[in-house]
């Protein structure tokens, strides 16, 4: 005989649903899981999502972009509030979407620390999905340069697209690591607060705040750069007469200055403060061998 549902709508001998967001040592347990998780996932389908990640955080440059054509003489913090809270599509449609993306998995040390997973594995996975971020990336800026995008506006968005390649291409290495650290504390810190979430809603919301701070700031994120840039780069050696319209040197946005002197320096950035700056942290409070011992005894 089938169990008669319990008033509430649940069948007899299930737990009730949780409403309440989840607390940091929860989290930090989900975090695990969800580090192994990723781990043990196939390299095809790890690839796929980690493309579709570079495209969705692509669109949200498109989005950004959009939001900060034809400014000129705006107000520069409120227009950059505007252009982080229109980049935040991106994290949002990886979360809710599901994607891999390299700069969240950076948390995927929690999982390494704990001994769930091995070095190797953790770099594979890195490798794995910072390839397909690259492509994610680029494809979205080829097919926006297809598509004519960049001649909107009058040309306004193709000046503001060239015009962000420019800036990322003019810092110094220093610079770009520490602007790449301070960024991913705040992506994997969107990323930590999501793991507490009990709605899609909740999710959003995560991601929002976070993600609008690190774009108002200036802060590098180099999944993000690999639509910024590559965009740049294509209006500049494709539609020269925009750039000199817009006051940029074609010559100088090229892929060996981008690899140079903004990918490596910033993924080597995003890595550091993703990893070390919160995943690490949050793994010695909560998933070390005391902490847990701790925990269990409370």
């Amino acid at each position: 005989m089938t169990p008669a549902p319990a008033l509430d709508g649940r069948a007899a001998g299930e737990h009730p649903t949780h409403l309440d967001a989840l607390l940091p040592a929860e989290m930090a347990r989900r975090a695990e899981e969800v580090g192994a998780a990723k781990v043990a996932r196939d390299a095809p389908g790890t690839l796929v999502l980690a493309i579709l990640a570079g495209a969705f955080i692509a669109l949200g440059g498109v989005f950004a972009t959009t939001a900060l054509s034809g400014t000129a003489g705006a107000p520069w913090g409120p227009v950059r509030v505007l252009a982080g809270l229109t980049f935040s599509l991106g994290l949002i449609l990886v979360i809710v979407g599901g994607a891999e993306l390299f700069t969240g998995n950076a948390l995927i040390v929690m999982a390494w620390a704990s001994g769930r997973v091995s070095a190797l594995a953790v770099c594979r996975n890195w490798a794995i999905v910072f390839a397909g971020n690259a492509l994610g990336g680029v494809g979205v800026a080829a097919l926006v340069f297809a598509a004519g995008t960049h001649r909107s506006g009058g040309g306004a968005f193709g000046a503001t697209a060239l015009g962000i390649a420019q800036a990322k291409l003019r810092l110094d290495w220093g610079q770009a690591v520490a602007l790449g650290v301070l960024c991913n504390v705040l992506v994997c810190l969107a990323v930590w607060l999501c793991y507490s979430a009990r709605s899609t809603a909740d999710r959003v919301l995560a991601v929002v705040f976070p993600i609008s701070a690190f774009v108002a700031a200036g802060f590098e994120h180099s999944v993000a750069n690999l639509y910024f840039v590559p965009l740049g780069i294509l209006i500049a050696a494709l539609d020269p007469a925009l750039a000199h319209a817009a006051g940029v040197d074609p010559g100088g946005l090229t892929w060996l200055g981008f690899l140079v002197r903004n990918l490596v320096p910033v993924t080597l950035g995003n890595a550091l403060g993703g990893a070390g700056l919160v995943g690490v942290v949050y793994w010695f409070v909560y998933l070390r061998p005391a902490a847990r011992a701790g925990a269990r005894v409370g």
